[in-house]
């Protein structure tokens, strides 16, 4: 069985998509370029806001959290206020507050920072946000360095509203990677992956970045399966079209399935 995946590059910065529980905004661009000679990259990763709908301004001044203990609740708690899903690197701590402020959102209001992966590039401004839960690869914590379990796997992600959830999507940085499900948006669901996927069109080069390619490439198929807008490391976020070419596969039930393609790779096209 064979499947076909176009994509196409979304243009637009600050690319804003509405939802119905929660809007996605992508704050910057993350880019990845040669500089100098050698081997030597100029890069920084994409940062990316998600605003639950019922959450204003107005609203961003909140009375402390309630002290919790149990994993689901913190965080169905911290989603109630702006997420940031990464941070980009320290040398992008002004633009970074600019972009903020550009969405009416303060350091302070921020309830949630999601690290996909701990690579300075993508979690180089936690600092900025000592008020705010951290949930960076695995491990979550409360402000002040409350380490809460919580069972994040493959086969479980864990959900922190209607239609948001972090996946376990292992391989770039290890095996301790997530990514940022949001679904019911105007574009459908978008995904915000860190480096599963370096950018629109990274099929020749990923490879040489993972710490665990194999397991990266189960990822990159669940999000090819799943998501209509992927916003990746470091690149413009791009639309994943897909041919509904396959019959469905029985068994599958519930569950989020791999892309059905055998075990190579999917077929791209642009």
């Amino acid at each position: 069985m064979s499947g076909v995946v176009r994509t196409e590059p979304l243009r637009g910065e600050p690319l804003r998509v509405p939802g119905d529980a929660f809007s996605v905004v992508v704050l910057l661009q993350g880019y990845a370029e040669p500089e100098g000679v050698g081997d030597a990259v100029r890069a920084d990763g994409s940062v990316t806001l998600v605003l639950p709908q019922a959450w204003g301004p107005a609203s961003g001044h909140r009375e402390p959290p309630p002290e919790v203990y149990e994993a689901k609740t913190a965080l169905e708690e911290a989603a109630r206020g702006p997420i940031l899903v990464d941070t980009a690197g320290p040398w992008a701590r002004e633009a970074l507050l600019g972009a903020l402020a550009g969405q009416g959102v303060a350091p302070g209001d921020v309830t949630l920072v999601v690290g996909t992966h701990g690579h300075s590039d993508h979690i180089g401004n936690l600092g900025l946000f000592p008020a705010a839960a951290l949930l960076v690869s695995h491990d979550f914590c409360l402000p002040g360095g409350h380490y809460l379990p919580h069972g994040l796997a493959e086969e479980q992600p864990l959900r922190l509203g209607p239609g948001l959830e972090v996946w376990a999507t292992p391989g770039h940085g290890g095996q301790r990677d997530v990514s940022v499900v949001v679904a019911g948006t105007a574009l459908g669901t978008v995904m915000v992956v860190g480096d599963v996927f370096e950018r629109d069109g990274d099929e020749d080069s990923w490879q040489a970045l993972s710490e665990n390619p194999v397991s990266q490439e189960h990822s990159r198929k669940r999000v090819l399966a799943t998501a209509d807008v992927v916003v990746p490391g470091h690149g413009a976020p791009f639309r994943v079209i897909r041919e509904a070419s396959a019959p469905e596969t029985e068994g599958l039930g519930n569950s989020r399935p791999d892309l059905v393609i055998g075990d190579k790779e999917p077929t791209v096209h642009r």
